[in-house]
């Protein structure tokens, strides 16, 4: 069976409603990499695909790996390689049987882009930076041909995806742990630094007489702006809010366990040692459905457009001649 890239189809899938040269700006050379032409044949080469009457060849495949594999080499050896390296050149040669695909579906629907709106699309890419050399025929092509796919898509797919406000509930209710903001500390710190001249004995001694002060009911603003070497020590030390996992993990272990108004321990990390005072926490909640409203519409209807176009491929391939001979 023929594995698919979703990522890359969902990418394009989302844009289709803000317009084929402006989502051309937007995602094609961005998100989804720049266009690779296909490499001409050469002696050694050999077709490793047909899609109905057109072919593929081995050439092709190694052109639209080109940009992946050196990042596979130097992370992997041996047999690990090349199974890796088979996995890419798998999932490319079906990116490409499934492109042939919807250009063919394209072509016998006399669905087409001018070449007005490959230079529209080539003029946006230019505008945010991407290097696009217009007088290229098969970059030209290229492009042109990743236009048409997504007129395709917004045609076939896009086009019939509804998403209901029952569905934004069930998808809100079932994926709680999502929207879940993590427990919060509102927290003020002294910083104690080892100074050049102090030898570990005094230093350990004066973090133990910082400490002690604060556990006698010395008043902890007073103490930071007197001793800490923190830049909040101009206001007592205060840090204010920081979520679960902002903190350093030897901090965060002792002050999960701090109640509003208590005083850590010293706790060493490599920036010093930290004496903590917990002055508030928050603890973990859902964000309201209201808030997240508009980010469920765009899972919801990712979700639904990748299920309708896995629909209308496979309803293609079902009617196609595909023969893999990789």
């Amino acid at each position: 069976m023929l594995t698919i890239d979703l990522d890359r189809r969902s990418r394009l899938a989302a844009c289709g409603s803000f317009g084929i040269v402006v989502c051309a700006g937007l995602i094609l050379w961005g998100l989804l990499g720049p266009i690779r032409p296909a490499g001409a044949a050469t002696m050694t080469d050999r077709i490793v695909a047909i899609v109905n009457k057109e072919l593929i060849m081995q050439s092709e495949v190694r052109s639209e790996t080109a940009a992946e594999e050196p990042r596979l080499r130097e992370q992997y050896k041996g047999a690990e390689l090349q199974r890796r390296l088979q996995q890419l050149e798998y999932i490319a040669l079906s990116r490409m049987i499934e492109r042939k695909l919807q250009l063919q579906w394209a072509q016998a629907r006399g669905m087409d882009v001018s070449e007005e709106e490959v230079s529209q699309a080539i003029r946006q890419l230019e505008k945010q930076g991407e290097r696009v050399d217009e007088s290229n025929p098969r970059e030209r092509k290229a492009l042109k041909e990743q236009l048409v796919m997504m007129r395709v898509m917004d045609r076939e797919v896009r086009s019939s995806i509804m998403v209901l406000q029952p569905e934004l509930e069930r998808y809100y209710g079932s994926h709680q742990t999502r929207f879940s903001l993590p427990e919060e500390y509102r927290i003020s710190q002294i910083l104690l630094k080892q100074k050049a001249a102090e030898d570990v004995k005094e230093f350990r001694k004066r973090i133990a007489s910082v400490h002690a002060a604060l556990k006698n009911g010395g008043d902890f603003a007073e103490i930071a702006l007197q001793q800490s070497e923190g830049a909040e020590s101009v206001k007592g030390g205060a840090l204010g809010f920081v979520r679960q996992g902002e903190l350093e993990p030897e901090i965060e272990r002792i002050v999960s366990g701090l109640g509003a108004g208590q005083i850590s321990a010293p706790i060493e990390t490599s920036q010093g040692w930290h004496i903590i005072r917990l002055d508030e926490k928050k603890p973990s909640q859902f964000r309201p459905f209201a808030q997240v409203k508009n980010e469920i519409q765009g899972l919801v209807h990712q979700q639904k457009t990748e299920d309708q176009y896995q629909r209308w491929i496979g309803d293609i391939k079902r009617k196609a001649f595909i023969e893999v001979k990789f």
